[in-house]
C-alpha cells in the first residue's frame, strides 16, 4: 500500500476530527445508512503514524476469522508480523541489488507470509513498541533502516557478511523490541509457531483474488505494484464476481480483507462514505466579471463540486473502465481494510460496511460505507475464505 501517503491522510483526518467537535454532524453529510448485515468484528484499532494498514487490516480479518469459529476475542500482534516483514524485505532488497521497493506498505499476503513461515503471537506478548508507547510511531525506524540498506547495498566491503543482518536486526531490537522465542499465555508455554497452531486457522484455506484485463481470467498472476514484494499471486476474475464473491461472503457470516485506492475526492473518511459521483466538469472561469467579483478559485470551485450532501448518480463501471483507471494510475494500491458488512442508503443503493484502522473518532467510530461503484472501480485486491467463494466461480478458478 501507499503507505505514506495514507499515514499522513489518516493523520490529517485525525487531527482535524479532533479540532471540529469531535466528528461531523451526521445530519449535516445529506447519508442515511441503514445496516443490513453486519458480521462481528474485533475493535477497530489506530495504526498512528505508521504505514502499516496492512498488517493491521488482515490481522483483524484473521481475529474476525477466530470470532466466528470460537466465540472469542484475540488480538494478534501487528508488531510480530511488521518485525518479520521488516527483515526479510531488506534481505531481498539486498538480493536484488535494490532494485525493489523497500518500505512499510505491504499487502494482506505478508500476514499469510509470516504466519505460515514464523507463526504468530498475541499483541498483548510482543506489542512491537517500546519506551512505554501506546501506539505505533514508526517514521524514524523506516528512514534508518532504508539508511542502513541503501549503504549495504552499496558493497563497500566488496562482498558481504552476517554482519550486515545482525545490524539490522539490532536496529528493528532497539525501536521493536526483541520477539521473543517463548512466551507464557494463558496458562502454557508457546513458540510463535505453536501458538499459531493452536489457533483455528488454516491458511490453505485463504485465497487472494483480484480482477484485471491484463491477465488471463482464471489463471493465477502476480499484481504489478510496489507493495508486492513477496510477488504474491493472486487469483483472476471478472470485477462481477468479484463483487459477487464478496456479497456471498458477508451473506454467510464472512469478513473480507480488502486492498483499494482510497486517494479519490469522494472517499470522505470523516463524512462516513466512499462513492464514484459522475464528474460534472468544472468550468474555469478565471479571468471572468464572476471570478472578479467572488473572488471564487478554482480550488474553491473543486471543493464545492465534491461537497456532496446525500446520495448522486455514480459512474457505471465496467471491466473496461476500471482497466483503464488502473493502467492510467488513477486506480493506486493505497491502503488495507476489512469489509464486514452491508447496507443501503436511504435510496436503495447498496453499500459495503468497512472497518478502519484510522482509530474511532470519526462519524461512524472507525467504520464507513462504500458503494459498490466504488467497490467495482477501485478495489485492488482481496483475502477471503475459500469457503466463502461461490461454488461455481470456485470451480472455474480451480480452488477447493
Amino acid at each position: 500500500m501507499k503507505h505514506l501517503l495514507v499515514a499522513s491522510l489518516a493523520l490529517a483526518l485525525a487531527f482535524n476530527a479532533g479540532a471540529d467537535d469531535k466528528v461531523v454532524n451526521p445530519d449535516s453529510t445529506g447519508f442515511k445508512f441503514t445496516d443490513v448485515k453486519v458480521i462481528p468484528t474485533t475493535p477497530v484499532k489506530d495504526q498512528n503514524k505508521s504505514g502499516t494498514c496492512w498488517c493491521y487490516s488482515t490481522n483483524t480479518f484473521f481475529e474476525s476469522e477466530i470470532l466466528r469459529k470460537t466465540g472469542k476475542e484475540v488480538h494478534l500482534s501487528e508488531g510480530f508480523v511488521v518485525n518479520h516483514c521488516y527483515l526479510d524485505k531488506a534481505i531481498k532488497y539486498i538480493r536484488m541489488d535494490g532494485e525493489i521497493n523497500f518500505a512499510e506498505g505491504g499487502g494482506a499476503a505478508d500476514v499469510e507470509y509470516v504466519w505460515r513461515t514464523y507463526g504468530m503471537m498475541p499483541n498483548e506478548v510482543y506489542t512491537g513498541m517500546t519506551n512505554g508507547d501506546k501506539k505505533f510511531d514508526t517514521s524514524e525506524l523506516t528512514d534508518a533502516l532504508k539508511g542502513y540498506v541503501s549503504v549495504i547495498n552499496k558493497r563497500h566491503l566488496k562482498k558481504l557478511t552476517p554482519s550486515w543482518i545482525e545490524g539490522f536486526q539490532g536496529i528493528l531490537n532497539a525501536y521493536m523490541g526483541k520477539i521473543p522465542e517463548t512466551f507464557q499465555w494463558e496458562g502454557k508455554t508457546y513458540t510463535p509457531q505453536s501458538y499459531a497452531a493452536s489457533l483455528p486457522i488454516k491458511m490453505d484455506d485463504y485465497v487472494g483474488i483480484a480482477s484485471f484485463t491484463h491477465h488471463d481470467f482464471y489463471k493465477p498472476f502476480i499484481l504489478e505494484v510496489a507493495d508486492n514484494w513477496l510477488w504474491y499471486s493472486y487469483q483472476n476474475v471478472p470485477i462481477e464476481e468479484l463483487l459477487a464473491i464478496v456479497n456471498n461472503a458477508i451473506d454467510n457470516g464472512y469478513t473480507v480483507a480488502w486492498g483499494a485506492d482510497v486517494s479519490e475526492k469522494a472517499f470522505k473518511w470523516r463524512k462516513g462514505y466512499a462513492i464514484l459521483p459522475v464528474d460534472k466538469d468544472v468550468p474555469d472561469l478565471s479571468g471572468s466579471d464572476m471570478e472578479r467579483w467572488t473572488q471564487l478559485s478554482d480550488k474553491d470551485r473543486e471543493e464545492e463540486k465534491w461537497d456532496i450532501k446525500g446520495p448522486v448518480e455514480e459512474i457505471k463501471v465496467t471491466q473496461e473502465i476500471r482497466q483503464q483507471m488502473f493502467d492510467n494510475k488513477e486506480t493506486t494500491d493505497d491502503h488495507g481494510m476489512v469489509i464486514m458488512g452491508k447496507a443501503v442508503d436511504q435510496e436503495g443503493n447498496r453499500y459495503f460496511k468497512v472497518q478502519n484502522s484510522w482509530d474511532t473518532n470519526q462519524l461512524y467510530h472507525g467504520f464507513f460505507y462504500v458503494s459498490e461503484a466504488f467497490f467495482m472501480a477501485k478495489t485492488m485486491d482481496i483475502l477471503v475464505n475459500k469457503a466463502a467463494v461461490p461454488a461455481d466461480i470456485a470451480k472455474k478458478m480451480g480452488i477447493k
